[in-house]
Formats: C-alpha cells, structure tokens, sequence
C-alpha cells in the first residue's frame, strides 16, 4: 500500500479494499485506528478532526495539511477549492502559497515555477524550504557561545577555583580547581535546528532532500540536539546578532510541530502540518489586503472592543470580527468564510446565521458611521465570481458578499461603485 495518501477536505477513508482518489480513499486499520485515537483527542478539546462512520470509514473534517501516523503512513488533505478533475498538483500549489503568505515564510525557491515543478506531499515542501535555510545558514556561520566549566586538571587553565583548591584534601594539592569558558556552538537555537535535522532525515523521501539532509547532519554532527524544546524555543533570541538565523527559524518550528496552529496531540507526531482551513482562509485574505492598504488606512484583526450586551455593567458576549479597518474617522468590518456559494441556487447559499452575526457587528462596531459598511468574504468559484448586490439592514447599514480569488491573492470587484477605500487597489477577474 502506498504509504502517502492524498485526498482533501470532507474525504470518506475507509480500511476496506477501494480504488482510491481524492474524495475517498483506503488506509491501513492501524492508520484508521491513530485517526480516531487523534479524532477524540481533537473532541475533547471543542474541535473534530473527522466524522466516524462505522467500524471501517470515517469522514474528514475541514482540516488542510499533513498526517503522519507512527505505522509510516502519510495523509496529506489539499484544499477542496479547483472543481474540475482533480487538480493535486494546483490544489497543492494553492496550500503552500497560502501557508507560505498567512505566516510569513520566506523560501528560497521563490516564485511560481518553483511550487508547480515541486510534485510532492505538502511535508516535503517543508522539509526541503528549511534544509535550503538551514544550507544557507551553515554556509554564513553558526553562532557560538561561551560556556563555563569547572573542572580539575594538573596544569593551570583560566582563572583558580581558590575556595575549592584550599578544600583539597591531603595529597591532591598538585591537582587545580579551575573554572574555563569554552568557545562551543551549543546554544538553544542550534540544538533546535539539530533536532529538527534529525527529523528530516528520518522523514524525507526526496533523494535531493534525503542528500542534502545528510550532508548538513555530517557537517553538524558535534551539535547535540534539544532535549527540552518549549525551553529552547524560549531561550531563541531575536537580537541583531542572531538576525541571519531569523529566515530558518518558522521552518524550524514548522518540522518540530510547534507552528501548527492546531497542535497534534499524543506521543506521536511525526511529520505533521494540520491547519483548519476556515483559519487559514481568513488569515491568508488579512496578509493579501494588507498590503493593498493606503498607509493612512489601519487594520485589526480579532478585535474585541465590543459586546453583545452589558450585565451589571459586564460587556457579556464579545462580537470579534475577523477584520477591522479604519480611514481616517470610516470604518469598514470584514468576515471571511470558508464555503462555496452559488448564485444560480435560493439564497445563494447564504447562511442566516452568518448574517445576524454581521448584523451584530455593525450596530456595535459601525454605529457611529453615516453609512455603515462590512463584507462578507467568500472563496471565488466559478458559481460565484462576482460581488451580489448589497444587503441592506437599514438606511445606515449595508452589507457586501465579495468573491476572494485566491490565485491571485486580491478582491474581486466589478461593482460600478466599489468601496471608497479600495478605489485605487481593486483589482478585477478577467
């Protein structure tokens, strides 16, 4: 059996004997087991990684990334976005753009020919972009530091220990106490990126990733490796000197399983990168509009400066939208969700509940406005490429449904009278 399995979001697996492909697939009962042992964890915690159905299928939840279970097997979920065929190599294009622009990464094969010639799971892609970091960083020089020994030796060495020397005992005066900085790379940030080197070479099924890995782990075969990873990741520092370790470092966190935003929990956890795709999509929309922003114009993200009701004079139930954007004395409220909208269908799709929830957000947040505006954002597909006509709540509140085209990273806006704000920055779907 294939030990990589690649299927995307909502995809039924199942241990019986199946021809697999993207919306279902066969995995072995030790994998099907990991997944619902992982599946309850994930419950208990308020998530669900997947439905199970039965004693042999079960039904993924909207979670993007990779799996990797300790009988070897690797499950990589892509995004359900294309709709025709089924588009693996886009699909897995289109998730390491949005890892790489939502959390700032920075690679070294950077451009679009890089990611479509790259046919391979979403984990080699990570392993490989921090071997080339880690490549680079070796190339410019390790840091070291100076770490203090205390040690007994019979010749002098750095400064005498005069308290022990004189607590020698009868005839081992000849023998000095003596207390030496040694010059060592040892440091938290080192022995992290050694563990994390470990782990590729023990992951990777590139043979360039597989060389590279190996060669770098001769050349730092006297670092030792973390043994507490949440303390080096504290003691990591960010000064001037370690700047040139700063390009390696989300890489590194990424292959130790301390980027996810979802963590796997469990002794096991090899390889794994596992993102709710709702997540993802809203923080991939906040980078991309950011930066089409006027620089008079400010953004937050997550607010929280607003209430359902007050109770006792204790705001009860924050109203948090995803965005908030000011100009000047205008505001503007964003929401992103993660869902196909159609408008050829009733109500396009269109969920109630989303809208009482924006409803809420603009009495509080817009209230103040002569005209309140908010959008509501949602993947561009070919059933929905184009903004609807406005919502309106009110005289003073009106609300916009907005495509998001995720190739190119921008609103999509054909509307006559765009949004002041964007005047300037929209840009149209051809």
């Amino acid at each position: 059996m294939n030990p990589t399995v690649t299927v995307r979001e909502y995809a039924r697996l199942t241990t019986e004997a199946i021809e697999s492909g993207l919306d279902r697939a066969q995995i072995s009962p030790s994998a099907f087991k990991w997944l619902c042992d992982l599946n309850d964890s994930f419950t208990k915690a308020g998530t669900a990684l997947a439905q199970i159905e039965g004693q042999c299928w079960l039904k993924l939840d909207n979670f993007v990334g990779v799996l990797e279970s300790p009988c070897g097997m690797r499950l990589e979920i892509l995004p359900k976005h294309f709709e025709q065929g089924d588009c693996v190599e886009l699909n897995r294009k289109l998730l390491c753009k949005m890892i790489q622009a939502a959390f700032n990464l920075k690679t070294r094969r950077v451009g679009p020919a890089d990611l479509m010639l790259f046919d391979a799971p979403l984990s080699e892609w990570v392993m490989l972009q921090f071997l080339l970091e880690l490549d680079h960083l070796v190339k410019r020089g390790l840091r070291f530091d100076y770490h203090r020994l205390e040690e007994e030796q019979r010749y002098l060495r750095g400064q005498l220990d005069i308290v022990r020397q004189i607590r020698q005992p009868p005839g081992r005066q000849h023998q000095f106490q003596l207390r030496h900085d040694v010059f060592l790379p040892d440091r938290p940030e080192n022995r992290l990126l050694m563990l994390a080197l470990q782990k590729v070479c023990q992951a990777t099924q590139q043979p360039d990733s597989w060389r590279l890995a190996h060669e770098l782990r001769g050349l730092l075969q006297e670092l030792p490796a973390s043994r507490n990873l949440k303390a080096d990741l504290k003691l990591w520092r960010n000064d001037r000197l370690m700047a040139h370790y700063q390009p390696v470092k989300p890489w590194c966190e990424l292959v130790l399983g301390e980027g996810m935003p979802t963590a796997v929990s469990g002794n096991w956890h090899g390889i794994s990168l596992l993102y709710p795709m709702e997540k993802l999509f809203e923080r991939y929309v906040e980078v991309c509009i950011r930066r089409t922003l006027p620089d008079c114009a400010t953004m937050q993200r997550q607010v929280k400066q607003e209430f359902l009701c007050r109770h006792n004079d204790d705001g009860m139930f924050p109203l948090k939208p995803d965005m908030l954007i000011t100009q000047n004395s205008q505001r503007w409220v964003l929401d992103t969700k993660w869902k196909r909208l159609d408008q050829r269908t009733n109500k396009y799709g269109l969920s109630q509940t989303d809208f009482y929830q924006l409803f809420a957000y603009g009495q509080h947040y817009l209230k103040d406005q002569p005209q309140g505006e908010m959008l509501l954002i949602y993947p561009y597909k070919a059933s929905f490429d184009q903004p609807l006509d406005p919502f309106r709540f009110s005289a003073q509140l009106q609300l916009w449904v907005v495509p998001f085209d995720l190739e190119s990273g921008a609103l999509v806006d054909r509307h006559p009278e765009p949004l002041p704000l964007w005047k300037d920055s929209h840009t149209s779907r051809r």
